[in-house]
């Protein structure tokens, strides 16, 4: 099972690491000057050869620019300054792009990929492609192709009545990695990892923790690894399977097995489970096959995972568990087990269903899943006056080169559509970054701070395994601390170190230490650790709810956050 730590022992995690930072700060192109438009045509034809969805995403962002620049000189009656070769040179590159994508189309189509096919329509729908009603399928006929033979979607009980708790353990299986042999201090002992997991189709596939099979295919483990599952039937017999495909930000593997399942699970929808509802967890904690535990959902928005809110339960699960199914009173599945804080007793947490059923169609396609980001951080905007209706997501941050920046969204946009579907939280948004491939271009609707709204080009790319590391290496280093503690800095001397706060973000890691606005503040120092996921920031500081006595602080941050978007 998986563990949840909340404290974290910065001396030994961050020993020999380094705080040096020089960042790599990239500017949007400047629409005025026709060298620098210029330079951008060279590079968008240079970037054609490697990823015509960029290049056609990029073009599409400069015509849209010059079509901008040419609208606000007829207003305010200054001389266009781009010149007409450079337009008609920009509308060359713009034709050469979108064949491009359109060939890649076509070739997903006639190899039967239908879900790049999706990905190179839907990238062509967002740019206007002209041609787009000449395609051979619309993105709802490839849809019904892509995601036909997927399992688990459309899942109907296996047995066509209300089954049994022993049918639904039967479908229930223990994940075995075996690891070969341990040696500590001469004696050899077996080595492997315990786990649970489901079956959701007939045919053999099985849904289980990432966590659990991880070292099955993770490129940082060089060891022995063999990976087998335990049918309820038959526990002393080990039956070989494979890694299929596994998302490690959800925590979440598909796995498939030569064998018929002997009982198929029904995804349900936790969008009408709520908090006290009574839930059911089958699986093998410690080993101990068909083991069923019972209680009721706790909370419904911890936010443990990087890419979402899970449930908290308080059924009883332990090492082992993970990868479980967790089931209502109606045998359907909710959620998956994946972890529990050891030493506290009930509490435990799941993986919402909804998520898995948005991972099922990237998981089967096989490989690792990286679900996209855009380059930015924020949260949920309350109404004006309302302490609980959502306007939408806030933008807090940009990062400087990422999609969002290079596609006009600034810092306190408040973002309410993405591809048509409308967004009220950063939970909505969240939610359509798991529904989507990374590499293909979308719009999103934004409102801007003088309440006027924009549709702008987004390019959805790889999420990095630490966004806040990402951060660092391409902002300032006093902009780069904005989304890592949660407070605006601005500089007060030549030492870029000497700052002052001006604004703090609610319930960061700013606020939980009591900086407000207006406080002196000097980085002394910031320290990231070997893995490129903590950093240890120690800060001098003149606390005004403090009254403004001398402290020093050190700050242990992650480099991730669900606030990552």
């Amino acid at each position: 099972m998986k563990k949840i730590n909340f404290i974290f022992a910065a001396l030994v995690f961050f020993a020999g690491c380094s705080s040096s930072n020089v960042p790599v700060v990239e500017h949007n192109v400047n629409y005025t000057q026709s060298d620098a438009v210029e330079n951008e045509l060279d590079k968008i034809q240079t970037l054609l050869e490697e990823n015509n969805v960029k290049a056609l995403w990029r073009i599409s962002l400069v015509l849209e620019n010059i079509e901008t620049e040419k609208s606000e000189s007829l207003k305010t009656q200054k001389e266009f300054s781009l010149t007409q070769e450079i337009e008609n040179k920009a509308k060359t590159v713009f034709e050469k792009c979108t064949e491009s994508v359109a060939e890649s189309y076509a070739n997903a189509l006639n190899e039967q990929n239908y879900f790049d096919a999706i990905r190179y329509f839907k990238s062509l729908q967002s740019c206007g492609y002209k041609d787009l009603g000449k395609l051979k399928l619309n993105e709802k006929q490839l849809a019904a192709l892509a995601y036909k033979d997927v399992p688990g979607l459309g899942n109907t009980s296996s047995s066509g009545k209300a089954a049994k708790v022993s049918d639904m353990i039967k479908g229930t299986v223990t994940v075995y990695v075996d690891k070969g042999i341990k040696v500590q201090n001469g004696i050899g002992t077996s080595d492997g990892v315990l786990g649970s997991g489901f079956f959701i189709s007939k045919d053999g596939y099985i849904v289980t923790n990432h966590h659990v099979i991880e070292d099955c295919v993770s490129k940082k483990y060089e060891g022995y690894s063999r990976l087998y599952i335990k049918i309820a039937e038959d526990p002393d017999t080990k039956i070989p399977a494979k890694v299929v495909g596994y998302d490690s930000l959800l925590d979440l593997a598909l796995l498939k097995t030569e064998i018929d399942a002997p009982y198929v699970f029904t995804l349900g929808s936790s969008s009408s489970l709520d908090v006290g509802d009574r839930v059911y967890a089958i699986g093998s904690p410690l080993g101990l096959e068909r083991t069923l535990t019972s209680g009721i959902v706790s909370a419904k928005d911890r936010q443990l995972l990087a890419a979402g809110s899970v449930f908290q339960i308080d059924a009883a699960v332990n090492s082992g568990n993970s990868g479980g199914p967790l089931i209502d009173q109606d045998g359907n599945v909710q959620a998956v087990v994946f972890a529990g804080v050891q030493n506290y007793q009930g509490l435990n947490f799941a993986i919402p269903v909804e998520y898995l059923k948005y991972e099922l169609p990237y998981l089967y396609s096989g490989g690792e899943r990286i679900i996209p980001w855009t380059g930015s951080y924020g949260k949920t905007k309350k109404m004006s006056g309302s302490g609980t209706k959502n306007e939408g997501l806030l933008v807090n941050y940009v990062m400087p080169g990422g999609s969002s920046y290079r596609s006009g969204i600034s810092e306190n946009d408040v973002i309410i559509s993405f591809d048509g579907k409308k967004i009220t939280s950063l939970e909505d948004f969240q939610c359509c970054l798991m529904m989507s491939p990374q590499d293909v271009i979308v719009k999103c609707g934004v409102l801007d701070e003088n309440e006027n709204v924009r549709e702008k080009l987004v390019y959805l790319e790889k999420r990095p395994e630490n966004p806040g590391y990402e951060v660092y290496t391409h902002d300032i280093f006093q902009d780069s601390l904005y989304p890592v503690l949660g407070m605006k800095l601005v500089s007060v001397s030549s030492n870029l170190k000497k700052c002052s706060v001006v604004s703090v973000i609610k319930g960061s890691a700013a606020e939980d230490f009591g900086f407000s606005e207006g406080d002196p503040v000097e980085v002394i120092n910031y320290i990231v650790n070997k893995e490129k996921s903590m950093a240890l920031i120690e800060i001098y500081a003149k606390k005004r709810k403090s009254g403004f006595l001398d402290v020093s602080v050190g700050l242990t941050v992650p480099l991730d956050s669900p606030y990552y978007f």
